[in-house]
């Protein structure tokens, strides 16, 4: 911890990214869930993680296993990774293998995929990385409520975006930070910290333990480097700053490529001339209609 802020109400409100460590997570969250369980104190050692790939990679809980003698129940359905999973722990027995893929539905969601095992009902730490659906099977959890939850969002939807993907298992979009958190306010979680990709909740109980004033999204969110922003001119044209590109795809979102008005009609009505008036005019309100939606009276122009 930084000199200085050694009384809760002195730290900074992301004073938890102080403490990333990497061991194999991908941006430090070992370092901040180490910190956290520290915290929170009274710990049960267990922890769950899905997908858990192969148990190490990109592992949020591999480092309790490891160090901390942490028991833990690892999930994943893909059958090679699976496979390398159960081998990589076949001699330990503090670890148990489980193939399924995590739905949200009563058969196949956390609830029931847990029900046979002995974890108790607030182990201390889940991590969900599925790439898509992340929200929905944690939404769908009634049963299980963990001390601390380390789950992905869409890294490259702006602070103030609500979204949501889809109910669907075959759909990898993603959810937003701001809907993370308000999903986990409706479950009885706080946000004490994030990473690049990741959010870290807390149950509301343990909150006021970590002095955090305001945990907000915008306030603990500290890497936007993935953020990419679409503005309009006056004139019409399309602008892209930020990141401008999908960082799973490192395709360019291009302005040229994107741009809904020719370039002769990006221009505001009043220095046109007659005949570009007109066109002009016709073009906007063809586009309203094929949009089907009703237009904004910002700053219109006749």
């Amino acid at each position: 911890m930084q000199e200085g802020h050694d009384r809760p109400g002195d730290r900074p409100n992301a004073w938890l990214n102080e403490c990333r460590h990497r061991v194999t997570s991908q941006n430090g969250e070992d370092g901040i869930l180490a910190k956290a369980l520290e915290i929170i104190s009274r710990t049960d050692q267990w922890c769950v993680e899905f997908g858990g790939w192969d148990g190490m990679h990109c592992s949020n809980t591999y480092s309790l296993i490891k160090d901390k003698g942490y028991r833990g129940i690892y999930i994943e359905g893909h059958p090679t990774r699976f496979e390398t999973l159960r081998k990589n722990f076949a001699d330990n027995d503090r670890v148990i293998p489980i193939k399924a893929w995590v739905g949200f539905e009563r058969e196949d969601g956390l609830d029931a995929i847990l029900k046979g095992t002995p974890i108790p009902r607030d182990f201390d730490v889940l991590s969900v990385d599925i790439d898509g659906n992340d929200y929905h099977v944690w939404q769908a959890v009634r049963e299980y409520k963990p001390k601390l939850v380390v789950i992905e969002y869409n890294a490259t939807i702006p602070d103030e975006v609500e979204f949501i993907q889809p109910r669907d298992l075959g759909v990898t979009q993603g959810t937003s930070l701001l809907s993370m958190t308000k999903l986990a306010k409706e479950k009885g979680y706080e946000l004490i910290a994030t990473t690049r990709c990741n959010a870290i909740f807390v149950d509301s109980q343990y909150f006021g333990l970590f002095g955090i004033r305001d945990n907000s999204p915008a306030a603990l969110r500290t890497d936007r480097s993935v953020v990419t922003h679409v503005f309009f001119g006056y004139d019409g044209s399309v602008f892209v700053r930020g990141y401008g590109r999908s960082p799973w795809h490192s395709i360019p979102l291009r302005e040229s490529k994107i741009q809904i008005l020719p370039r002769w009609a990006r221009k505001r009505f009043g220095p046109q001339n007659p005949i570009t008036r007109v066109l002009g005019k016709k073009l906007r309100r063809f586009r309203k209609q094929d949009d089907g939606r009703p237009g904004s009276d910002l700053h219109e122009v006749d």
